[in-house]
């Protein structure tokens, strides 16, 4: 594995894409620390460093965490993150599945290219909507549920006007479409997928953060027992355990036997030979704990807009928070739910058996046409149950680890041992490391496994682009570098 990153530089083609999406990567985090104009980031930097010396935190924080990486909290430019393009995709790939007329053009010449437009504006419908609520919050800090305390430490906007709201909105916009944009360049001229790398960096930024509240709270806290010393260390094989168990059940499938008839073509005989067909037990992915993270949120999200701190608003929100029974419960139900919704969506075992029994394939002892369909149907439901008790024990892994470690609910350590980070973080690093085997298989350099090759799609993570050119790359780094520079001074006059 460590010759098969060495080999990695001496692809120049692959070179130059990593090099391009690290580029890109240093982009989005700096676009994430620009302030929105007419907001003090006095007020903010201040607020952070209060909050920075408590130990816990708030599950919305944590979801807010994963898809603006700290945008909302630093009132930054990219403060919506990618979520609304996310929520966008998210629509249309279901309306595909669910109108014909959608499924029709998905399948036609140029169609998939109209629906990426179609979730484009969408997209910006998302975005104005987020960022009006974004913009009303920010004018009146007290009722931000992920900023909570803020207006002690001064008034955050200087001039709330109509012009100030205006602008506030098309900026946050403007910043969504950015990144929008930053994962399409990434997915075509860089490595991996674009969006997917942009929410893992995210994730990856509350690391450092999460390694200083483990370090306080196991060792230099002011209650430190030697209980929690030796806590420390089962964490560590925890984290470990549960890394090598996520990754096994994200790769683990079932595979269908198909055989294929022979068939005789003037002098070359065609088929006859034994293919499989691939099922993966986890077939929904992350979708269902996003699904089901982002409907609880949501509850908690309008009655702060609308009741404010109200009695009877703030003990729906305390049921509804994470630590809460009701939210593991309903949490629970979700995840069944979404995980059998989207597979029913997705998987068409029709459409499946008719491609085989178009193409002379048939499964060993199940007659081709609808016996295969019923076949594969109930296959993939014994398979998505099995997927979806995985989901929910990723989903409550993190409160069960808070809970033995004495952790606070919500606290920033817990989203590294389970939930939506943890499927995210797995997920992206498998298909960046397929991408990269891909390109050495291809320039007969050894992959990352002695034997075979990691297990997953290969054909949806070939990119539609050319690589960057280098002398682009020179350029863009100059930039960066030269930002970075400008930015190290100014922190250090500023000091």
């Amino acid at each position: 594995m460590i010759s098969a990153f060495a080999n990695t530089w001496k692809v120049p083609e692959l070179r130059d894409r990593i090099l391009f999406t690290l580029a890109l990567i240093v982009i989005v985090r700096l676009g994430v620390h620009i302030t929105l104009p007419g907001v003090d980031a006095s007020v903010i930097e201040r607020w952070m460093e209060e909050s920075s010396k408590e130990d816990g935190g708030n599950a919305l924080g944590a979801m807010l965490q994963i898809f603006a990486g700290g945008g909302l909290q630093q009132a930054g430019i990219f403060a919506l993150g990618i979520m609304p393009y996310i929520s966008a995709s998210i629509m249309v790939q279901l309306m595909t599945a669910v109108v014909p007329k959608l499924s029709r053009l998905s399948r036609e010449d140029g169609g998939r290219a109209k629906i990426t437009q179609y979730t484009r504006y969408i997209t910006i419908a998302i975005a104005l909507v987020q960022g009006y609520f974004v913009t009303k919050t920010l004018a009146n800090p007290e009722t931000m549920f992920y900023m909570q305390g803020i207006e002690k430490y001064g008034q955050l906007v200087y001039d709330p006007s109509a012009v100030w709201q205006v602008l506030t909105v098309i900026t946050l916009v403007s910043g969504t479409l950015l990144l929008m944009w930053i994962g399409d360049q990434m997915t075509e001229r860089g490595i991996g997928n674009g969006t997917s790398i942009i929410i893992t960096v995210n994730i990856i930024a509350a690391l450092p953060g999460a390694l200083v509240q483990t370090w306080k709270h196991f060792v230099t806290g002011a209650d430190v027992t030697p209980f929690r010393s030796i806590m420390m260390v089962v964490l560590i094989l925890l984290l470990v355990l549960v890394i090598a168990g996520t990754i096994a059940i994200t790769q683990a499938q079932r595979r269908i036997a198909v055989q294929y008839a022979k068939r005789v073509v003037g002098r070359k005989q065609f088929g006859g030979q034994t293919q499989y067909l691939p099922l993966k037990v986890n077939y929904a992915g992350v979708m269902p704990i996003i699904f089901a993270t982002a409907i609880l949120s949501l509850p908690a999200m309008m009655l702060t807009w609308v009741a404010g701190n109200a009695p009877w608003a703030i003990r729906i929100q305390t049921e509804l928070a994470m630590g809460g029974t009701w939210y593991y419960i309903l949490g629970g139900i979700f995840i069944f739910f979404f995980s059998y919704f989207w597979v029913a969506t997705m998987f068409q075992p029709s459409q499946i058996s008719e491609d085989l029994k178009r193409n002379g394939g048939y499964i060993p002892g199940v007659r081709p046409g609808k016996p295969t369909a019923e076949f594969l149907d109930f296959t993939m439901t014994r398979l998505t149950f099995a997927g979806a008790i995985f989901l929910t024990l990723i989903f409550i892994l993190p409160a069960v680890v808070g809970k033995a470690a004495e952790l606070p609910p919500g606290s920033m350590v817990t989203q590294f041992f389970g939930g939506t980070s943890l499927l995210i973080l797995v997920g992206v690093v498998l298909d960046i490391m397929r991408q990269v085997e891909t390109h050495l298989l291809q320039r007969h350099y050894d992959g990352f496994l002695r034997k075979g090759k990691l297990k997953g799609r290969y054909d949806r993570l070939a990119q539609t682009g050319n690589a960057a050119s280098s002398t682009a790359l020179v350029y863009l780094w100059a930039v960066i570098g030269l930002i970075v520079v400008v930015a190290a001074a100014a922190w250090i006059a500023a000091k």
